[in-house]
Order: structure tokens, then C-alpha cells, then sequence
């Protein structure tokens, strides 16, 4: 398998808006070696969060090919996009997305389920005792503070125990000892399953914990504030 996780290369993303057609991501190449931590910083609008859903196939380049583990997902079918996610990919998103008619235990297993794992309750669980939420498994997300929902995140993005870990502010709904404690349990996460982690952030202290910081400024990268 390749040593390289994600490679990007002439990367465009252009999106209709209001205003008619907005460039997002501008000819932009970048290389994210397996096990690397990745920190993507730059001012609101940058286009941090849409290059984190272009790495992982979430949004479609308009131009430009997107690799990750060697399978290129410019060519991939909606489909088989999501086999790959479910196989080799974690997201976590700022506003946690998880499915309120569900427990956290169910929550974190349905993934699992989906990918076919028979023992997906009990690696659930195992994932859940990992972020200290063993004792409210049963617990529905409206019965969670925000700090313990985004732990329920992290677990049903790490369960899967991923090649790739995608990061999307994590933090940014949380008061900031909750927020800590997250980062904290995202990067432990990480290193317990050695995947490789792209993190949006506007918080300096947690993209100095990466390996590697990214500025964007304009959908391209600052070549001064850092890049591939």
C-alpha cells in the first residue's frame, strides 16, 4: 500500500451561489504521508472544511484528481465513495451529527453494523469506555451535555479504527476545558489506531500539536504560513 494517505493534485472546487459561480479551492496540490498529523488553519472562508470534504469524498473536485491510500476518488461512484469511507475514513464534524432516536451505544455501532462487523456492539462499547462514556451507553443524545455528544463522535469515528481521520473544528461548539479535553481524546484516538489525522482548526495551540500546520488563504496555500 502506498506511504502516501492523501494526495491532491491541481485541485479545484467551484460552487454555485447567489452571486453565480464561486471559486473555493484553486489549483491546489498537496501530499499527506500515512501517520502524519495535519493541522489546517486560515480565516473564515479560506476553504479549510471544503478541502477536509474534498479529501475524503464528501464534495466532488470540479477539477483536479483526489487520492487517498492510492484508490482515486475523482473516478469513484457515489457508491463505492461511501464502501471506502465506511472501510477507511472517520469524520468528526463540529455539530456532532448524531441520530437522536439512537443511543450512544447505537450510535457508535451502526457504522459498524453497516460495514459488516459481527461484534460491532462490543467494539461500540470498547470505543465508548476509551472517551469515559462506558455508563451512559444507554443514554439518547438530547440526555448529553455538548462535551459528552462530541465524545460519542469521536468514539463512532474511531471505531472503524480508521487509516484516516478527518477533523472538522471539533471543537468549536465547546467551552474551552471541554474543548481540551477533546483534543486530547482525538489525538489519543489517533495514536492508539495510527491513522493518519487532517484537522481543521482556528485554535493556534491545537495546530501546534500537529505534525505539520497548512495555511489557506483564498482556497490556496499561503506558501509562507506553511504547505506541502
Amino acid at each position: 500500500m502506498s506511504e502516501t494517505a492523501l494526495d491532491l493534485k491541481d485541485v479545484c472546487l467551484s460552487l454555485d451561489g447567489n452571486a453565480g459561480r464561486v471559486e473555493i479551492l484553486r489549483d491546489l496540490t498537496l501530499q499527506v504521508e500515512r501517520g502524519e498529523t495535519v493541522g489546517l488553519v486560515g480565516p473564515s472562508g479560506s476553504g479549510k472544511s471544503s478541502l477536509l470534504m474534498v479529501m475524503g469524498g464528501l464534495e466532488r473536485a470540479t477539477s483536479g484528481q483526489v487520492s487517498a491510500l492510492g484508490r482515486d476518488l475523482s473516478a469513484a461512484g457515489e457508491d463505492a465513495l461511501a464502501r471506502f469511507r465506511r472501510t477507511h475514513m472517520g469524520v468528526v464534524f463540529q455539530s456532532f451529527h448524531l441520530i437522536g432516536t439512537m443511543t450512544a451505544l447505537e450510535n457508535v455501532a451502526t457504522p459498524l453494523e453497516l460495514a459488516g462487523h459481527r461484534d460491532a456492539f462490543d467494539r461500540a462499547l470498547q470505543e465508548l469506555e476509551a472517551v469515559g462514556l462506558r455508563d451512559r451507553a444507554d443514554h439518547y443524545p438530547k440526555q448529553m451535555s455538548g462535551g459528552e455528544q462530541q465524545r460519542v463522535a469521536l468514539a463512532r469515528a474511531a471505531a472503524p479504527r480508521p487509516d484516516i481521520l478527518l477533523a472538522d473544528e471539533p471543537t468549536g461548539n465547546l467551552d474551552g476545558t471541554t474543548g481540551a479535553m477533546i483534543m486530547d481524546l482525538l489525538f489519543d484516538l489517533r495514536e492508539r489506531h495510527g491513522s493518519t489525522l487532517v484537522l481543521v482548526t482556528h485554535a493556534p495551540e491545537l495546530a501546534a500539536r500537529c505534525d505539520r500546520v497548512i495555511r489557506l488563504v483564498d482556497g490556496r496555500i499561503d506558501a509562507a504560513g506553511g504547505g506541502a
